[in-house]
C-alpha cells in the first residue's frame, strides 16, 4: 500500500469505528434476559445482514467475521498480513479436518468458513495428500498431524501439536515483521497463550517435560523457566510471572483463569488504542480488524453465557473491554 492507499483505507476505517460496540453496549447486553434478546440487539446494530432465516448465534458471529475479513480485502491490506491474522482459524480447520478424515465422522460445524481453506478444501487436500496446496506454514505440519491421529486416535495430542505450531508460526511472523503494532500483537498473543497453557497444565498436574513440550517458543517470556515454575508450587509460579512482568496478570489469575484471559485480551486492546490517532500507516487498519475480532469474541461469550444460564456476574467476569 502507498501513502494514498493508507489515507483512503484509514478514512473508511474511521467511519466504521463509529459502529463498533462500546463498553456501554456490552454492559447493556449482559443485563438482557436471553440470548435471543442479545441477538435482536445486535441485529439492530447492523449485525447479521443478509442472513435471512438462518439467524443462529454461530451463523451471526461467523457472518461478522467473514464481513470483517472481506473489508480488509477491499482495503487492499497486504495479503501476507491477512494470511497471518487468519492463522488461528486456518490451523483450527486443519485440526478439524485431520480428525474428520481419520474418524470418518462428519462435523461441519467444527470448521471456520474460510473462503480459501474451508471444510471442503481442507478435507480434499488431506484425502489426496496434496499438502503443497496448503499455505507454507501448514505444509510440514499437516502430514505430522495426520499421522499422529492415524496412529494414536488421540484428538488431544493432535490439538496440542497443532496449537503449539500455530503459536510458533505467529511468533516467527512477529519476529520477522517490521510493523511495531503487528509484531507486538503476535508476540504478546504467543506469550499470553503460553502462560494460559502453563496454567492448564498446572491444574492437570502435568510434568515439567510435558509442559515444555506444550509451550511454543516466545521472545517475550522464558518458556523453559515458565515450564519449571508451572511444575513447582503455586507461589513459585506466581513469583516467576511477577519477575517476568505480569504482576497484574497474577492478581487476575488469583481470581480465576477466566479473569486472567480477560486481562490478557484487555491488555492487547489497550495496546491498539494509540492507533486511533494515526492516519498514514497500516496500524489503524490492523487495529480495527483486531478490535472487531475482540468484540465478536465478546458477543460470543455473552451469547454462550445467556444460552447456558450463566449469571450476569459470571458473564461480566469474562467480557472484554472494547476498543472505542
Amino acid at each position: 500500500m502507498n501513502d494514498l492507499d493508507y489515507i483512503f483505507a484509514v478514512a473508511r476505517i474511521r467511519v466504521r469505528e463509529k459502529s463498533l460496540l462500546k463498553d456501554s453496549d456490552i454492559a447493556q447486553m449482559i443485563t438482557m434476559p436471553s440470548a435471543e434478546a442479545v441477538m435482536e440487539h445486535l441485529r439492530a446494530q447492523g449485525w447479521g445482514e443478509g442472513l435471512g432465516e438462518v439467524y443462529t448465534p454461530e451463523a451471526l458471529l461467523s457472518s461478522e467475521e467473514a464481513k470483517t475479513l472481506a473489508l480488509m480485502q477491499e482495503l487492499r491490506l497486504d495479503p501476507e498480513f491477512l494470511l497471518i491474522l487468519s492463522y488461528p482459524q486456518l490451523f483450527h480447520n486443519l485440526k478439524a479436518g485431520v480428525k474428520e478424515t481419520v474418524t470418518e465422522e462428519p462435523h461441519p460445524g467444527a470448521f471456520f468458513p474460510l473462503e480459501d481453506f474451508g471444510r471442503e478444501k481442507i478435507l480434499k487436500i488431506l484425502k489426496e495428500k496434496t499438502y503443497d496446496q496448503l499455505p507454507e506454514a501448514l505444509r510440514e505440519l499437516a502430514p505430522k498431524a495426520f499421522e499422529l491421529m492415524l496412529k494414536t486416535r488421540d484428538g488431544q495430542a493432535v490439538d496440542m501439536l497443532v496449537d503449539r505450531e500455530t503459536l510458533s508460526a505467529m511468533e516467527k511472523a512477529g519476529s520477522a515483521s517490521s510493523n511495531p503494532l503487528f509484531k507486538n500483537y503476535l508476540q504478546s498473543t504467543v506469550a499470553y497463550s503460553d502462560i494460559k497453557i502453563a496454567v492448564r497444565c498446572r491444574k492437570m498436574k502435568k510434568s515439567r517435560a510435558f509442559i515444555e513440550n506444550a509451550l511454543a517458543p516466545s521472545s517475550l517470556i522464558d518458556t523453559k523457566e515458565l515450564a519449571r515454575a508451572a511444575s513447582e508450587s503455586e507461589d513459585e509460579f506466581y513469583t516467576f510471572l511477577r519477575r517476568a512482568g505480569y504482576e497484574e496478570g497474577v492478581e487476575a489469575l488469583k481470581t480465576s483463569a477466566s479473569a486472567f484471559e480477560r486481562w490478557c485480551d484487555n491488555r492487547l486492546i489497550a495496546s491498539l488504542r494509540p492507533e486511533r490517532t494515526h492516519s498514514e500507516s497500516v496500524g489503524p487498519v490492523l487495529a480495527f480488524y483486531l478490535a472487531r475480532m475482540n468484540e465478536i469474541k465478546t458477543a460470543r461469550i455473552i451469547l454462550t453465557g445467556k444460552a447456558n444460564g450463566f449469571s450476569e456476574e459470571a458473564i461480566r467476569e469474562r467480557v472484554r473491554e472494547m476498543y472505542v
